[in-house]
């Protein structure tokens, strides 16, 4: 056995996971432990800091890995090093990523296997992102997976998931992960993961977001660096990956894939927001838990020594996009996409999956798909993973939010997004939205009921700003965030995460007996509103047959309703003239 120059021998850094040859995953505290030791051995290569705390109490971890000791932003700054930011076990049963990295810090720091991996990077790696939920360990969490032993829950302590709340940002964890994002601001994202879904031959499947979400230079080094690169080279290692694979019918995998649905609220849409490129890494849930540790470690060391190799590549495209992002606050006929849509032009895939059988169920009634790992089968698929721009708008040149609507102004505070507050009161003039006929998620996701639909129409609106208000130009780097907190049309936007629901809200009514007289008051006075009464009527037997819905129909179109200004979205949007006109005052 070979010493190094540590004093400490090889097998005195066999990792937990690999000492009980991969049957179990070491606890958070074994966890750290191996991560103190290794900091105390290699201290100039390796150090471990804790930055934040869960809502049960405990410490999240983050090492800082360095061949120099590179420690802090602004050393890898000025030293011209990407900052890569590796995180695993966000959802915990799927925690290859956290037994890959010890593994990995320990060929970098100690045995010497790759000694000059970072040489021109710095790595940030969070071992363990949801510690609650990976203390919450059973063998039964994870029912579709194959080991370890026992597994942490895929929720943290609160029941969130912390891969939906990127943007809405409920979770501790979440709000601690975003300070410690605006603190390193790093150029690549790798976020690691177990798959579920349908068996075939791949150890590990990987996403990126589509190029119609990304700054051309980001997505172009995404294609070079994973694409050209450091897949082909992890295939050389023995291995076989294929992008991720959605399939279209669970039951029929030859009906081929589509795109996931990727959004902001998951790691590598809140990536492409902040103008980053992103890998997502899912290690296929039934291979072997060795396999799947070792293929994230193949993988891993292999993006890391890509951009090791051509470091200033990453930096060059991460400082265009956020360039690009800010002089578009310049540009009148800018269009943003807010939502996307399926390219209905499939492209050919092949599949190497497994032969399989189609059975009809007595028990669900429905049709049982049972796969036979024995027998490899190539299949010709289609491949529906294309997206296209589908909803867009012009971006304003800011965004104005009232001094009282603070469920917003602390949401752009928790992303870093920049604004000025104004010292007295004002009276602008801007755009605004109305918002009418609501309709919510009959059920929650995420501890919110989604507001899933509503008709908008843009109006010009004058408003007086209290003391305080905030402004929000889009000339900064972070733009796209706020664009997607602040649209209302946003798939993630706070308005449809449900922040805003009171806007729906009438705080006043009519008593039955106040709007009889009303109604009577109203026709009488136009007689065109009486025949649209007497039109609905006719046409609408429910409408006819409600008298609660008969006197509303007076009210709405009331002075007494309209100036509670229900449906009025609070968030106003101003051009470059407006705000020149806003900085002199």
């Amino acid at each position: 056995m070979t010493t190094h120059a540590t004093g400490s021998s090889d097998s005195a850094w066999i990792t937990p996971a690999e000492a009980a040859h991969f049957r179990t995953t070491p606890s958070y505290a074994d966890t750290v432990s191996y991560l103190q030791r290794l900091q105390k051995a290699a201290p100039g290569k390796i150090r471990v800091e804790t930055f934040g705390t869960t809502p049960e109490g405990r410490p999240m971890t983050v090492v800082i890995a360095s061949s120099d000791g590179s420690f802090t932003p602004d050393a890898a700054r000025a030293a011209h090093k990407p900052i890569v930011l590796l995180q695993a076990g966000i959802h915990p049963g799927e925690i290859e990523g956290k037994d890959a990295g010890l593994m990995l810090l320990r060929d970098f720091a100690i045995t010497g296997k790759y000694p000059h991996l970072l040489d021109h990077v710095v790595l940030v790696y969070i071992p363990v992102f949801s510690v609650d939920g990976h203390e919450n360990s059973t063998p039964y969490n994870r029912i579709n997976q194959n080991g370890p032993e026992s597994m942490g829950f895929r929720g943290q302590s609160q029941y969130l998931n912390l891969n939906r709340d990127y943007v809405k940002a409920d979770a501790p964890e979440m709000l601690a992960w975003l300070k410690l994002w605006q603190h390193w601001l790093p150029d690549f994202l790798i976020d690691v993961h177990t798959t579920d879904g349908a068996d075939y031959q791949y150890d590990l499947t990987w996403y990126t977001e589509d190029p119609h979400k990304l700054d051309p230079a980001v997505n172009q080094w995404q294609h070079d660096a994973i694409v050209n690169k450091a897949m082909p080279a992890y295939e050389q290692r023995g291995h076989l990956a294929s992008i991720y694979l959605e399939f279209k019918d669970g039951r029929d995998p030859r009906k081929g894939i589509e795109n996931f649905g990727s959004g902001p609220r998951f790691s590598t849409g809140y990536a492409a927001l902040q103008n980053r490129p992103a890998l997502l890494i899912e290690t296929h849930m039934l291979k072997p838990y060795d396999v799947r540790v070792r293929a994230v470690y193949d993988l891993v060391e292999l993006m890391l020594d890509t951009i090791n190799q051509h470091p200033a590549d990453l930096l060059i495209a991460t400082a265009k996009a956020d360039t690009d992002t800010v002089a578009r606050a310049q540009q009148a006929q800018a269009r943003i996409a807010l939502t996307f849509k399926g390219d209905p032009t499939p492209t050919p895939f092949e599949l190497k999956g497994y032969a399989f059988t189609q059975t009809h169920s007595d028990i669900s009634n429905d049709t049982w798909i049972q796969y036979d790992p024995t027998k490899p089968e190539t299949y010709a698929i289609q491949n529906w993973n294309g997206l296209l721009p589908d909803l867009s708008i012009t971006p304003p040149a800011a965004y104005v939010i009232p001094a009282q609507w603070t469920t917003i102004i602390d949401k752009l505070d928790a992303h870093g997004i920049t604004y000025r507050r104004t010292t007295h009161a004002l009276t602008i003039h801007g755009e605004g939205y109305q918002l009418d006929n609501p309709q919510w998620a009959s059920k929650p996701f995420e501890g919110h009921l989604m507001l899933r639909n509503f008709t908008l129409r843009a109006e010009p609106r004058d408003i007086t700003l209290p003391p305080g208000s905030v402004i929000v130009p889009l000339n900064q780097r972070t733009a796209n965030v706020a664009i997607n907190l602040l649209e209302p049309q946003a798939p993630d936007s706070l308005l449809r995460w449900g922040y805003l629901n009171a806007i729906f809200e009438a705080k006043e009514y009519g008593e039955p007996r106040v709007l009889e007289k009303l109604a009577r008051d109203m026709m009488a006075k136009d007689p065109a509103l009486k025949a649209e009464f007497e039109q609905k009527l006719h046409n609408d037997p429910a409408f006819a047959a409600d008298s609660n819905a008969r006197l509303t129909f007076f009210f709405l179109r009331s002075p007494w309703y309209t100036v509670q200004h229900v449906g009025a979205y609070p968030v106003l949007r101003i051009d470059a003239a407006q705000l020149a006109a806003l900085g002199s005052k």
